[in-house]
């Protein structure tokens, strides 16, 4: 029998948790792609998203932030009446504006990646999934610079939950054999 954390239940939750969640990323186009996800799950379910990802990923071009960044005013009323998404005009507005913000700090600091190093958290091992915070020091630094440098749907508790799903943090529980496949 195989332990896992708590909180995938359905086939897809627990595909997603046994091969991507908390497994380090060090792709740009595969970090902008968790970034506007987690964006667009806000105030939604994760397993929301889950089950929309390949109509994002059709929607915004691959998660290409070079494509996505030259999104038009036409293009983005498209993806209003595009049922396979979130059709939230802010969120898709953020999409854009993310995009744009993304490739000047690739610019900056030669890529995302390397940008995100900053805001790597100490490694915290979690027993019980009461263990795991909505946020921390970590992510309320990584919410305000990134506001600061013009993105938005960036919230501490959605930069926490990216710094989770892209590995940043392990907070698989101690107990689930991905922690141990991933342990730092």
């Amino acid at each position: 029998m195989t332990i896992r954390c708590s909180w995938p239940v359905s086939e897809l939750d627990i595909a997603y948790h046994d091969k991507e969640w908390g497994a380090p990323v060090h792709d740009d186009r595969v970090l902008f792609e968790f970034l506007i996800l987690e964006g667009a799950q806000a105030g939604l379910s994760w397993s929301t998203i889950l089950r929309k990802r390949e109509n994002y990923r059709r929607a915004f071009a691959g998660f290409d932030p070079k494509k996505v960044a030259r999104f038009t005013a036409l293009q983005k009323s498209r993806l209003m009446r595009d049922e396979g998404i979130v059709r939230n005009r802010l969120k898709i507005e953020s999409t854009v504006t993310n995009a744009q913000a993304f490739l000047a700090l690739q610019k900056e600091f030669g890529s995302f990646e390397r940008y995100l190093r900053a805001f790597k958290p100490a490694h915290r091992p979690r027993k019980s999934s009461k263990d795991i915070p909505a946020s921390t020091a970590e992510s309320d630094a990584m919410s305000k610079d990134l506001q600061k440098r013009g993105f938005r749907f960036v919230g501490s508790t959605i930069c926490y939950a990216f710094m989770q799903a892209t590995g940043l943090v392990n907070d698989h529980l101690t107990g689930c054999f991905r922690y141990r496949e991933l342990k730092p």
